[in-house]
């Protein structure tokens, strides 16, 4: 790889000129910088981009950290947060996997936004305690380095729960997110809230994974033991969609026999027939208040955490008043393979 040093003894002049010639610099005349940039040309020069990070101790460069790419939240959240970092003149990766961690470290970026269980909290930690600058998504860890900017899962997921026993469902399966997940345990603390207060609401947990195979996995499971009315709440929409789809080809009938609410109020929910019910938020502010978070910390202005606000959207999936027999209260739970 060519370097300053090539092109300085080529050119016949100091490093120094060279730098300030390819920097732009005023110190250098116009001819002799014309002479360096020929020959930058000439020879293919690439400036070596992060031995800049390192001097000038930027990158303008901040990074994202997703679990995986799978579902159709992280289109807005990205939008949301790229329309943020370009207008403050910084660009935006994405990164997954564990290899991709050392670029927090290594100051390759300026700054992360971690939606990603694979970073381990105390891994985080240390990095801000190194002066690294991080926005959790996905967790609540307390540091000067550390801003947190939250779904409000427990709003959303006490939304649902309220909605299906305001209908009268005092049978309720519990379809949840996969193991690790920050949005799924946070969503299943309300709904064990929610059921404690309770007493005649039977529910039943059945774990899932986020995808639409896991909820087309729990509806076999429901048409297999479906003796009364009953009501789904999937903790998310992606789940509720497959599950849907299961059951419509079953003899029960949504809105009917079975109602269902998701979470995430994804583009495709709104044309599920009957419509889907679910929490809405919006994915693209999300987004953005995050990396507004991190930019801010970056230069080193005060922030607060913050939680995105979350409504319920109303639809078919879940019909009015229920009428059925009141249960002894109880509580399972079912695994749904891989």
């Amino acid at each position: 790889m060519v370097s300053i040093k090539d092109i300085a003894k080529k050119a016949g002049v100091s490093i120094s000129t060279v730098s300030y010639a390819l920097n732009g610099s005023n110190k250098v005349t116009d001819e002799t910088s014309s002479k360096i940039l020929a020959i930058a040309k000439e020879l293919n020069y690439v400036p070596n981009a992060a031995a800049r990070t390192l001097k000038k101790r930027e990158s303008k460069i901040l990074g994202v950290f997703l679990t995986d790419f799978s579902g159709d939240v992280y289109g807005d959240l990205l939008s949301g947060m790229k329309t943020v970092c370009n207008a403050q003149g910084y660009d935006l990766i994405v990164c997954s996997g564990k290899q991709s961690h050392r670029m927090l470290p290594e100051r390759m970026i300026d700054g992360a936004v971690i939606l990603d269980h694979t970073f381990a909290s105390e891994e985080l930690l240390q990095y801000a305690d190194r002066g690294h600058k991080i926005v959790v998504l996905d967790r609540e860890l307390n540091h000067p380095n550390i801003n947190q900017v939250l779904l409000d899962n427990k709003a959303g997921a006490t939304l649902a729960m309220e909605h299906l026993i305001e209908q009268g469902h005092t049978k309720i399966y519990v379809v949840t997110g996969p193991e690790g997940s920050f949005d799924s345990a946070q969503r299943m603390k309300a709904v064990r809230q929610v059921t404690e207060r309770e007493a005649n609401v039977e529910w039943i947990e059945i774990v899932g994974d986020f995808e639409k195979s896991g909820g087309e996995q729990a509806a076999e499971l429901i048409i297999q033991e479906y003796t009364r009315p009953a009501a789904v709440f999937c903790l998310n929409d992606e789940m509720a969609i497959g599950l849907c789809n299961r059951l419509a080809e079953s003899e029960l009938q949504i809105g009917r026999d079975i109602d269902v609410i998701g979470f995430d109020n994804i583009e495709l929910s709104k044309y599920v027939q009957p419509r889907l019910v679910t929490i809405d938020y919006s994915k693209r502010k999300w987004g953005s208040l995050a990396a507004e978070q991190l930019i801010k910390i970056i230069a080193g202005e005060p922030v607060d955490h913050e939680r995105i606000y979350v409504t319920l959207v109303d639809g078919g999936s879940v019909c009015s008043q229920v009428p059925q027999e009141i249960p002894s209260p109880i509580r399972h739970e079912r695994a749904v393979s891989s």
